[in-house]
């Protein structure tokens, strides 16, 4: 039962960070190495990716009192719709021609009080994402499916 998915996800959003404050450039694909997606900051291992599933935007909008939440906003490399994320912890992603191994969930940090008002970092507990290492290198589209296994 815990290996069964009533559907596959797909990738609806591709953001990349030239450095760790830098506006994010919203992208419809992207190139992963062994240290992550390539035009990012992030950082090689287990955190080289962050992924937030769509399905937790309009809750964090709704926790934090706005109409929308925009993933810009929370600063993640990709979001998937489809596939429960936290269901797939400790185990592999097919997106494109790459695999991500998921690790863990993404912790808020202090940066959404600001960018989401008062209240934002508790907001985003629970649903703020989770961090994931480059298993096989390759291209990823917006569309593309998003498989376990």
């Amino acid at each position: 039962m815990m290996a069964r998915h009533a559907l596959p996800g797909r990738l609806t959003w591709i953001g990349l960070r030239a450095e760790r404050y830098a506006p994010i450039d919203v992208v419809t694909s992207a190139d992963l190495n062994e240290a992550g997606l390539i035009g990012d900051h992030g950082r090689a291992g287990k955190r080289a990716v962050t992924l937030i599933q769509a399905e937790h935007l309009p809750v964090i909008a709704a926790l934090t009192g706005h109409d929308v939440i925009e993933p810009e906003q929370l600063r993640r490399n990709l979001v998937v719709s489809g596939l429960n994320l936290l269901a797939i912890r400790k185990g592999v992603l097919r997106v494109g021609t790459a695999v991500l191994e998921v690790h863990g969930p993404c912790p808020p940090c202090s940066r959404m009080e600001k960018e989401l008002g008062p209240g934002g970092y508790n907001a985003m507990r629970g649903h703020g994402g989770w961090y994931a290492s480059v298993k096989i290198p390759g291209l990823i589209h917006v569309g593309d499916t998003v498989q376990p296994g």
